[in-house]
């Protein structure tokens, strides 16, 4: 997502507007000459974006990691904090000192593309592009996780109907179906309808794509053969017994691989500075794990001295799911991490409205940085980060609220930096550069928060009561029962992925700031045997969103000359 640029004396142009002013270089090109990517190692998606093969990221292990760098920042609010935007200005400062650098983003959603007005390309003149071809469609990867998930989906509702040779219970069947869209009416459903010939009638429904398991197992494999392994342990419902099935059993997880074969493969492109940049995968953090693919990051290490990458929505969703999930099963180990804020978030999260968020607040401003503080203790006493606070700054910040925010990041031992990449791109995160290239050379005791052999319930508590400041974490007898049943079952070793609002540590979005003393309650588990951990689902968080009254869908077009507008 990007913010609102400074104001300047004539009108800043639009994002979409920049990135179609951008002088892209050839991407075969850029990857031979800044990446050492031989040609034949590119499958380019016309000129500006390809695939890296799989063989030549095989090829890699040999070589050293760089330094990778963790851009997560505060909980979000509709005021904005530009978390990508500051990822992309960040990568290009590092390349203007000097220093070889690249970037792992996720890949866009169509779902907000179209619902509320963001993608992940960043903003202003730190962008990565192509950026319409980013926002819609890419190179075909989301399209791929939706047909290997629906082809899973269908291969259920086919071996029911055709005899039920592995005794499914019809009321246990846990797979749901796809789309990369925000659709409310999806959510329930019955399938079955009209008679025998097409199907057994059950309950069912669908999910955003970046909820399905296949996004997240996407992410998390570590090669094809990981990749069709962590499918074939899919639970796709249980017997009566209660004993599980999983797609292996209906030989499914052959045919899902061969659809996600290509889309496994890392996606290159670069910034409007002509840097490299990988954007790959795209599981949300509010309801999935909210990392770019391990394969993705692991390649970058291996091809550049400094990496930068994000995790989705505030330090306690992304930030966390990136230690206790995608560095626990990966081996990756930060060496600093960045939390973005901006002043007009902050003085939200202190109880300002969106109209008065242009006006100096010293007092609000003082009550919500206690969200930053938050932020800032999780990542570096929990997480064990050395890390620094950027302010995406704007015009209408003064300079009493930027030396508050300053004094306030001292306290706390952590250097707070003003960057004015939206509007300046790299040049305006210079000083942020620095001071991360010097966080990477500090003392790093990076740590998980829970040890593998704690138990789910005590992992959820630890999560819910170091993280979320919560005073305790409930769910009903069947809730808890499950849970148990899993511990039982042998997942108990599993790390937890929360789902739950982005916009409160708590689980009510309207609790802004740092909130204590609230409870957690669990309103749903499901087992990710693929991805191997265990989602509880907290609170009133959907795992299909719907789209707002005035979708940004009503503003996009295209002319006829295939120019795209109103997109960001």
């Amino acid at each position: 997502m990007s913010s609102t640029p400074a104001a300047t004396s004539a009108p800043f142009p639009s994002n979409i507007e920049i990135a179609q002013s951008a002088r892209m270089r050839p991407i075969v090109e850029l990857g031979r000459e800044r990446l050492g990517i031989p040609p034949e190692s590119l499958e380019p998606y016309g000129h500006y974006k390809a695939k890296v093969s799989l063989d030549y990221v095989a090829q890699l292990g040999a070589r050293p990691d760089g330094k990778l760098i963790l851009v997560t920042a505060i909980s979000p609010t509709p005021a904005g904090e530009g978390k990508t935007t500051t990822t992309v200005g960040l990568g290009d400062a590092l390349n203007l000192l000097g220093k070889r650098a690249m970037l792992c983003l996720r890949e866009p959603a169509l779902g907000p593309v179209f619902g509320v007005k963001g993608g992940a390309a960043g903003g202003g003149y730190s962008q990565v592009v192509p950026m319409e071809d980013i926002n819609l469609h890419f190179t075909g990867d989301f399209a791929a996780i939706a047909a290997a998930n629906n082809l899973l989906a269908a291969m259920v509702d086919n071996h029911i109907y055709q005899g039920n040779q592995l005794g499914f219970d019809v009321r246990r069947v846990s797979w749901r179906r796809v789309v990369d869209m925000n659709d409310r009416a999806l959510r329930q459903i019955v399938v079955g309808l009209g008679g025998t010939a097409n199907g057994v009638p059950r309950e069912d429904g669908f999910d955003i794509v970046v909820a399905s398991e296949v996004m997240a197992i996407l992410c998390l494999a570590t090669s094809l053969a990981d990749l069709k392994e962590r499918l074939g342990n899919i639970v796709v419902g249980y017997r009566a017994d209660q004993q599980p099935i999983r797609a292996r059993d209906l030989k499914a997880h052959g045919a899902m691989a061969a659809l996600l074969k290509t889309a496994l493969a890392p996606n290159l492109v670069q910034t409007l500075a002509n840097n490299p940049a990988f954007i790959h995968g795209g599981p949300f953090a509010n309801i999935a794990h909210g990392c770019n693919s391990v394969i993705a990051t692991r390649t970058a290490l291996k091809l550049a001295d400094y990496v930068v990458t994000e995790a989705g929505f505030g330090a306690d969703l992304g930030a966390e799911k990136f230690v206790d999930i995608k560095c626990r099963k990966s081996g990756l180990r930060p060496s600093a991490a960045v939390i973005v804020t901006t002043v007009r978030a902050l003085k939200y999260h202190g109880g300002v409205e969106i109209a008065d968020l242009k006006t100096e607040n010293l007092a609000a401003l003082e009550k919500g940085a206690v969200n930053l503080e938050r932020h800032i203790d999780n990542v570096v006493n929990h997480y064990g980060l050395p890390c620094a606070v950027a302010i995406n700054r704007r015009a209408e910040d003064t300079d009493a609220e930027i030396r508050l925010l300053t004094e306030r990041g001292a306290a706390h031992g952590v250097r707070v930096v003003g960057a004015t990449h939206f509007a300046e791109g790299g040049k305006g995160a210079l000083e942020l550069a620095r001071e991360v290239v010097r966080l990477c050379e500090q003392p790093n005791k990076f740590h998980f928060l829970y040890e593998d052999g704690a138990t789910l319930w005590d992992k959820m508590k630890a999560i819910a009561t170091k993280i979320y400041h919560a005073s305790d974490i409930t769910a009903d007898s069947k809730i808890r029962a499950q849970i148990k049943q899993l511990q039982e079952s042998g997942y108990g070793h599993y790390p937890v992925c929360v789902a739950k609002t982005q916009y409160s540590f708590s689980t009510d979005p309207k609790l802004r700031a740092a909130p204590v003393n609230h409870v957690v309650n669990i309103r749903e588990v499901r087992l990710a045997a693929g991805a191997e951990f265990i989602v509880m689902i907290c609170g009133d968080v959907m795992t299909m969103p719907g789209l707002p009254k005035v979708p940004a869908a009503n503003s996009i077009d295209v002319d006829e000359n295939g120019r795209i507008t109103g997109l960001f």
